[in-house]
């Protein structure tokens, strides 16, 4: 079937500013609370918040099977699972909607009231309930950059590393969307030199430069998912802040990971880009030596050009961009972090969310995080405030952003934007 919304010639009755984020051929899905306290399933043209409810409640979706309350909810959960066909149908009947040669809904005001909001009106939510949450460390600069300050330079990447995307799972219970502040978290730490560890707020608060990919049902317990199969699973991408207290990862991560230096939060972009909104802007991911084992194995273009840049908001001043990379680092692609992950059998629902690993690039100002900006905090960088930042403070916002742009079109992902607080103290 045609992805007839991708149309670069379309252009849409409701006025798109340029360089949004959210042309015609965009077309995400989120979920929205309304002025009227009306949770409901939508999508965004412009600066415009579209009811996908209330489309279909006024018959707009005639002739596609859906059931009758699929936008009605509160979560997208039911409609990612009904699969690639209905996903591309769906959007495919929205670009014909809005489209400015079509008058059905443009010249209905009674219609257009019901649906259609300004950005302002609407309050976004999280858009899945999400079950599971896998978070991979797929970006060779920064394993390497990793591996460089805790071992031997020379032996940086680790020799599995190289052989499958590593991942661990990470708690579905603190994502939350962009917009919801966060708490600098209490744990456990080792002071330098010391042998016995204190518990304290942490003093290492770090942001993780990320994208996430979205799952729908894919598998049955004890089933893998063939590479040839993947991206028929993966209905589309968000933004991820994955925030990490690097004192307590450092003390507690020995054997077994990332534990609560993690899963205190992680913020993600409200809007998720489909698949098929990015399918234009397809590249080759990295040359993989040694080559993957065969199950992992793919040819063509399975990565995406996606510009990233990351900006430090201190409060009641000017803002400092801090890094500027690119989704097509990836050392191991979203097809092959799938495969992966069911290679043993291991059951994939509608909703599940993979987090990328940090992205970082080949210089300096394309790491992804603070931890390789500063180096470990021995480098400070300068905000154009004139402070300095080892890791995160308190009152700083985060502000992720990231697009694609080609001659024609510019497809966007909004922002992932999130204040770290002070430690949460209960009253």
């Amino acid at each position: 079937m045609p992805i007839s919304a991708n149309d670069t010639n379309r252009k849409s009755w409701l006025e798109v500013p340029t360089h949004s984020d959210f042309p015609i051929q965009n077309i995400p899905f989120g979920v929205f609370l309304t002025k009227e306290n009306v949770v409901t399933v939508g999508t965004r043209i412009g600066d415009f918040a579209i009811d996908l409810g209330a489309l279909q409640q006024l018959n707009y979706f005639s002739g596609i099977e859906l059931t009758d309350d699929m936008f009605m909810q509160d979560t997208l959960n039911d409609f990612i699972s009904d699969g690639k066909k209905t996903w591309r149908l769906v959007r495919n009947r929205i670009a014909d909607i809005f489209d400015a040669n079509n008058p059905q809904l443009r010249d209905n005001q009674k219609h257009r009231d019901i649906i259609i909001f300004k950005m302002e009106e609407v309050e976004m939510q999280l858009p899945v309930l999400i079950g599971d949450y896998t978070d991979f460390y797929s970006s060779k600069e920064h394993a390497s950059n990793v591996g460089k300050m805790i071992r031997d330079p020379e032996n940086a990447i680790l020799p599995n590393w190289q052989h499958m995307p590593l991942g661990y799972h990470g708690r579905s219970s603190t994502i939350v969307p962009s917009g919801i502040p966060v708490h600098r978290p209490i744990g456990q730490t080792l002071p330098h030199g010391e042998t016995t560890p204190v518990i304290g707020s942490s003093r290492a608060v770090d942001f993780e430069l990320e994208t996430a990919f979205i799952t729908t049902d894919a598998n049955i317990m004890g089933e893998m998912i063939p590479i040839s199969e993947a991206s028929d699973y993966i209905f589309g991408m968000v933004l991820l802040n994955d925030w990490t207290a690097r004192d307590i990862l450092k003390w507690e991560y020995m054997p077994l990971g990332p534990f609560l230096s993690k899963n205190f939060a992680t913020s993600i972009s409200p809007w998720i880009v489909t698949i098929d909104a990015l399918d234009p802007f397809r590249v080759p991911g990295p040359k993989q030596v040694p080559s993957p084992l065969p199950y992992l194995q793919q040819k063509g273009k399975h990565s995406f050009d996606i510009n990233l840049e990351v900006t430090i908001q201190p409060e009641n001043t000017e803002s400092t961009v801090v890094s500027k990379s690119n989704f097509k680092y990836m050392y191991w692609t979203m097809n092959q972090q799938l495969t992966h992950h069911t290679s043993n059998g291991c059951r994939i629902n509608s909703g599940d969310m993979m987090g990328s690993g940090t992205i970082s690039g080949p210089t300096k100002e394309s790491y992804g995080s603070m931890l390789e900006l500063t180096w470990g905090g021995k480098n400070p960088i300068q905000l154009n405030d004139g402070s300095e930042r080892k890791f995160v403070n308190d009152n700083d916002t985060i502000i992720m952003t990231g697009f694609c742009q080609n001659s024609q079109v510019r497809i966007g992902f909004g922002e992932v934007s999130s204040k770290l607080l002070p430690p949460f103290v209960r009253k």
